[in-house]
């Protein structure tokens, strides 16, 4: 603001203080003025406009930014119109032979004052905001009268350029039917959007739910599919908390959305006991839930970060995220496969970490059932080296990330990481009751590599068809920041020797998913992009278990936390394991699928008989 502008500010407030005074004058003595008073106006003009011109530079209204006024502006005129009585009102009482005039003038005055400066104020905000919006605007309902869709209104109701006019909300909440939020009504309930938007006018729904449930954001997402809406949504409660993005950052509706769940509240205390200023190791730090882990840490200030991967190219995609988060705790990153014991003792022993989570795997079933050597390698031989050195090196709390394919398993994986669980908990067994080493199941996570999400995506952006295996397939789902969050939790329980197992919500059939995902892409199914069923793939299930009968579950100190509390060893497990890590060496994997059947109760792999 230049300096000029700003003389020009106070020039045109003192002149409408002048105006004012001379109006409370005359609409309290009358026009024309009593003779008795002619003497006394020139005084009390002056008085009253050395108050004003003091209350202007006290408050600095001259420096306000007109066309971006505020309620933080307003009350700033109050604050100086209040000033400004009480300036006049004593100069009066000190000057009270030459200003005699009624005390009700000053009153009167301040006032009209205050109200004058507001006037100023919104009818350049006014004319700002008409210069900015020549254009044609679109016609948008809020879906959502809380605080994220009052929020976003002001924010659209500030910023003309973003080309949007509001025509009202829509709101599930009876109370808030026939009530108005910033002067625009609430047009109906949810489910009036076609009906709400015919008559308004409306093109666009702006779905300003943060915390609202997946099934809610999926039903106004279906009623603007049916009225011939465009949708937009408001970022998650999630990535407004971590600072990821702010109310009026819109964006298309996404998979997550329609997923989404009631937000993650963590025990941050019972976190921080455990990581703070701490030595924390990440194995398959590069991958999608290590890297997510170690984002999530972050937060909870660790003395060092030891991220150990096996490829270099998503460690060093890691680096460049961790460089640019400000306040990143200090981390090291380490290429190092888990398969090569002699090379974590070493990293171990450099950098002496007192918690470990171990995320490193293999987890594509397809893969592991053509190569069932190289998922006991990694997945039972890799967790067996890092928890067994985590125990003989005084690792404190030790969390194994393991799968729900890992219960009754039917594949090469999932047996592989039921393998994990149990010696984990065999290295918890050992390690007393003052360290912890637990495992922690959970299902599908959205957005990891190689889920189905982006091979859906694509074959949509290629015209189609898309492909399911089984049209009742079903799978559970969860978010990646959601899942990390949990599992970090789950070291903090200090619950030694358990298998915890994410609440993963209710199980999604995958052609409902390819079905929303085709309408996401504001296509209809079955009309522009079909859906094939292709059949089941070896060692796949119908439907995914998170516990097995026999185990049960019982609840954690966290809500979205169960434990599987019957999980057994067999006693003869050390010499069967070694047997299989031998013919997995061997390259035999007939042999590994047959020593998978007889340690597992309930395994059942394809090409065996299965063993209880």
């Amino acid at each position: 603001m230049t300096n000029r502008e700003l003389y020009l500010k106070m020039a045109l407030d003192i002149s409408a203080g002048a105006l004012v005074s001379v109006l409370a004058l005359v609409l309290r003595l009358g026009y024309p003025v009593p003779g008795e008073f002619l003497y006394s106006i020139p005084h009390y003009l002056a008085l009253s406009g050395a108050g004003k011109l003091v209350a202007e530079l006290l408050w600095n209204l001259h420096r306000q930014s007109w066309k971006d006024v505020s309620i933080p502006n307003l009350k700033d005129i109050f604050n100086a119109s209040a000033a400004n009585l009480l300036i006049t009102s004593s100069g009066l009482f000190m000057m009270s032979t030459l200003a005699k005039v009624p005390r009700s003038v000053p009153v009167i005055d301040s006032i009209l004052y205050g109200v004058m400066l507001c006037a100023l104020r919104i009818l350049r905000r006014r004319f700002w905001e008409k210069r900015l919006s020549c254009g044609k605007l679109m016609g948008v309902i809020i879906a959502g009268a809380g605080e994220a869709g009052i929020s976003l209104a002001r924010e659209m109701l500030k910023n003309p350029a973003m080309g949007m006019e509001l025509k009202g909300f829509l709101d599930d909440d009876p109370q808030k039917r026939l009530t108005t939020f910033l002067g625009y009504p609430v047009l109906g309930g949810l489910e009036d959007l076609k009906e709400a938007a015919k008559k308004s006018g409306a093109s666009e729904v702006l779905i300003a739910m943060p915390s609202a449930e997946g099934r809610v954001v999926k039903r106004v997402l279906e009623a603007a599919s049916s009225a011939g809406l465009k949708a937009r949504i408001v970022p998650s409660y999630s990535e407004i908390v971590s600072g990821k993005a702010s109310i009026s950052q819109l964006r298309d509706v996404n998979i997550e959305d329609l997923l989404r769940r009631e937000p993650v509240r963590l025990d941050l205390s019972s976190i921080r006991g455990y990581v703070d200023h701490r030595v924390v190791m990440v194995t398959g730090a590069g991958g999608s839930i290590g890297s997510e882990i170690t984002r999530q840490l972050a937060r909870f200030s660790p003395g060092l970060m030891v991220l150990v991967g096996r490829g270099e190219n998503s460690l060093f995609h890691l680096k460049r995220h961790l460089s640019r988060i400000e306040g990143c705790p200090p981390f090291k990153l380490v290429v190092a496969d888990v398969r090569d014991r002699e090379r974590i003792s070493q990293v171990m022993d450099l950098y002496k970490p007192e918690v470990v989570f171990h995320a490193a795997a293999h987890k594509h079933v397809p893969f592991m059932e053509e190569n069932p050597e190289e998922a006991i390698k990694n997945n039972f031989l890799g967790t067996k080296n890092v928890a067994r050195l985590a125990l003989e090196k005084g690792v404190r709390v030790f969390v194994n990330i393991s799968t729900d394919k890992a219960v009754n398993p039917t594949s090469v994986m999932g047996a592989s990481k039921r393998l994990a669980e149990m010696e984990v908990l065999r290295c918890a067994e050992a390690a007393g009751q003052d360290r912890c080493f637990v495992s922690v199941r959970f299902g599908n996570v959205l957005g990891s590599r190689g889920s189905v999400i982006p091979i859906f995506k694509d074959q949509i952006r290629r015209g189609g068809p898309v492909t399911v295996t089984h049209p009742d397939m079903s799978r559970y789902f969860m978010t990646i920041p959601e899942a990390a969050q949990l599992v970090i939790q789950a070291g903090g329980l200090g619950e030694n020797g358990k298998v915890f197992v994410l609440d993963m919500g209710e199980p999604v059939r995958i052609a409902d998913l390819a079905r929303d995902l085709i309408l996401l892409s504001g296509l209809q199914p079955g009309k522009d992009i079909t859906i094939e069923y292709t059949g089941v793939r070896p060692g796949e299930k119908l439907y995914e278990e998170l516990f097995t009968p026999e185990e049960g579950t019982m609840a954690s100190r966290h809500s979205k936390i169960l434990i599987a509390p019957n999980h057994r060893v067999p006693e003869d497990f050390e010499a069967l394991s070694e047997a299989l890590v031998s013919a997995a060496l061997k390259g035999d994997p007939a042999a590994v699928r047959d020593m998978l059947a007889r340690i597992i109760p309930g395994c059942r792999l394809e090409g065996t008989s299965g063993h209880e």
